[in-house]
């Protein structure tokens, strides 16, 4: 007949189990932030290629091209580490999604990359390709923080989620003022998406700051050069207020591409940080996960040889601390068959799921407010034929309006879905 300890041994296996594919999951996480750093300076270059209506920025993109297929093929063989056995990589069916998701995404790629060395798409409709395969990326990485089970890993993994997503609007601002500098000439619509980008950016970094260790934090704070920074304000100025229609100075492409770049390359000192200690996390707590385990097998293996003596009671009023005191000896003859050590370990096993759970609900808190906006803005785009940006400002103008925050008008946006008409 299997005993508690039997049961122990097999929770912390589990547990093994699960930070293995942690771990795993941590390496993926990694190597996709990589191959999104790269899109992103691709689709910069290739809005600057396109801006000159192919005269310039050629070889550079080129270039790029060649460095964001050698990160891709890390990112599938990533992907290619992962266990798709239903029996033992658990329920995992959104991620696995997620993935052919992107994976589909990835293998358009080339298309997309001939119709912009051809000059058949506009800087517009470049922009929204590239952001759509970053955003399926990008998907993976949020299940794959949604599936976490560990609170420390989760938190880990949902700030080094806001912090890709922050530095993808980051991305899309680069490209987005590189089109207007290269085409000399403002535009109301991508002014719109501009000042979307920089509010959005700023949002997903706060998150992020939030969650992170003070190490991350103190590196973020020391990234924020002056130097760098101010060029980008007086830049982010002109394109912003320049009237819809006015001139700009196409030799500014050039240097906001610089300035913007800069501090991307910036961020990115702090993602690599982000994600080495998500790596040293799963490492520590495998190695702990490790040590608990074999000492269980050590109490095992010492009870075979030496019976236990006569355990202590269950329901004994020493036996869970701050039990009421009405209730302390409600146990009275009734007797564990476990050694006291033993006995310990269970009720600090309990302990511990429970904390886990709640520290794992409060991370998720952050995901779930995540996954409500982003359903009221598709429900706003849906019925009302608005772009990403303009459901957003929608849902931003009315927080204000009513002196809420965003999450509290998503829900009420969602709450009125059942009233709004049926499309089609």
């Amino acid at each position: 007949m299997k005993s508690a300890l039997s049961f122990l041994i097999a929770a912390r296996r589990s547990e093994i189990a699960g930070l293995q594919r942690l771990a795993l999951t941590s390496e993926l996480v990694g190597a996709i932030g990589r191959l999104v750093h790269a899109l992103q300076r691709e689709r910069g270059l290739s809005n600057l290629y396109l801006g000159s209506r192919g005269q310039r920025w050629a070889a550079e993109r080129s270039a790029q091209v060649a460095q964001s297929e050698a990160l891709q093929d890390q990112v599938l063989r990533a992907f290619e580490q992962l266990d798709t056995d239903a029996a033992r990589s658990g329920h995992r069916a959104r991620l696995f999604g997620r993935i052919a998701y992107a994976m589909q995404g990835m293998s358009a790629l080339p298309r997309l990359r001939e119709r912009v060395a051809q000059c058949q798409w506009s800087t517009d409709r470049t922009v929204a390709a590239y952001a759509r395969l970053i955003q399926a990326l990008l998907g993976v990485v949020f299940e794959a923080a949604d599936s976490a089970w560990d609170p420390e890993i989760s938190r880990h993994l949902v700030a080094f989620l806001n912090f890709l997503q922050g530095k993808e609007f980051a991305g899309q601002e680069r490209a987005t003022g590189s089109a207007l500098f290269a085409a000399g000439r403002a535009d109301a619509d991508s002014q719109q998406r501009l000042l979307h980008f920089i509010e959005s950016q700023e949002r997903c970094l706060q998150v992020c700051t939030d969650l992170a260790s003070p190490a991350i934090r103190d590196l973020w704070q020391a990234a924020q050069q002056p130097e760098h920074l101010m060029p980008l304000e007086r830049m982010r100025r002109i394109l912003c207020t320049t009237a819809s229609g006015g001139t700009l100075d196409a030799a500014l492409s050039q240097p906001w591409f610089d300035a913007c770049t800069r501090r991307i390359d910036a961020m990115k000192t702090v993602e690599d940080a982000l994600a080495a200690e998500l790596q040293g996390l799963c490492s520590l707590r495998l190695e702990s996960t490790a040590r608990d385990l074999a000492g269980l097998e050590r109490m095992a293996a010492s009870l075979r040889t030496e019976p236990g003596q006569e355990a202590p009671d269950f329901f004994d009023d020493a036996a869970e601390p701050g039990l009421p005191a009405g209730l302390a000896g409600a146990g009275d003859g009734f007797r564990a068959p476990m050694d006291p050590s033993l006995l310990e370990l269970v009720r600090e096993q309990a302990r511990r799921l429970q904390s886990m759970g709640d520290e794992l609900d409060a991370v998720r808190a952050t995901l779930n407010e995540r996954k409500t906006i982003e359903r009221a803005k598709g429900l706003l785009m849906a019925h009302r034929q608005l772009s990403e940006d303009q459901a957003h400002k929608t849902m931003r103008q009315m927080a204000m309006n009513q002196n809420r925050r965003l999450i509290d008008v998503a829900e009420a946006v969602l709450a009125m879905a059942e009233v709004l008409p049926s499309r089609g």
